[in-house]
């Protein structure tokens, strides 16, 4: 595994979501079908983060290698007749949320990001199940409530979305751009 070969090497380190994502997506566009390209990121979320959008886009997550505070990303660039982007097409903004919560609405607020963005900032009462546990949590979820999913700009809500209603949740809204411009109340730790 030590000797994992990839055509080309992406130095994303230091850069937090959704960067990561944003230069592996043109990376990609370089490659011809079949290469693999490595990605290196910091950023502990970048691991579901491009698993996620890997399955999305039709390429192949191959895997992680960790060195020491380096994740080195494996992804295989598919054919480009299967690697057409899905994006989730029910989408609202920030400030229809905002409404909802404002008017008390029958609704649940899933926070997609990681754990430490939850715990400094946060629309109150939402609940926090970060992207790479959402598969193994998603029975925490009410299938009959409307849910509406945020993450910082959009991104990992929009690959939360998708993996909801793949799983019979029908009334599932991705919400942009999400807490990077959220405007309403909000809770945490520098709050």
């Amino acid at each position: 595994m030590e000797n994992m070969k990839a055509n080309v090497t992406l130095d994303a380190k230091g850069l937090a979501c959704p960067m990561p994502i944003i230069k592996t997506k043109k990376a990609m566009n370089t490659l011809e079908a079949g290469n693999v390209l490595e990605v290196q990121a910091t950023d502990k979320g970048s691991k579901a983060d491009l698993k996620a959008w890997a399955e999305s886009t039709g390429h192949q997550y191959l895997g992680t290698i960790e060195e020491g505070d380096i994740l080195k990303h494996y992804l295989r660039k598919s054919s480009d007749n299967d690697s057409n982007e899905k994006k989730y097409p029910n989408v609202t903004n920030n400030k229809i949320l905002e409404n909802k919560i404002e008017n008390n609405e029958d609704i649940v607020v899933l926070d997609v990001r990681e754990a430490a963005e939850y715990a400094f900032n946060h629309i109150p009462d939402a609940v926090s199940i970060p992207l790479d546990e959402l598969e193994d949590r998603m029975d925490e979820l009410n299938k009959e409530k409307e849910i509406y999913v945020v993450c910082r700009t959009g991104s990992r809500s929009d690959l939360a979305a998708q993996k909801l209603a793949e799983q019979g949740f029908t009334n599932v809204m991705n919400v942009l751009p999400g807490m990077s411009q959220w405007n309403g109340q909000s809770t945490g730790i520098n709050k």
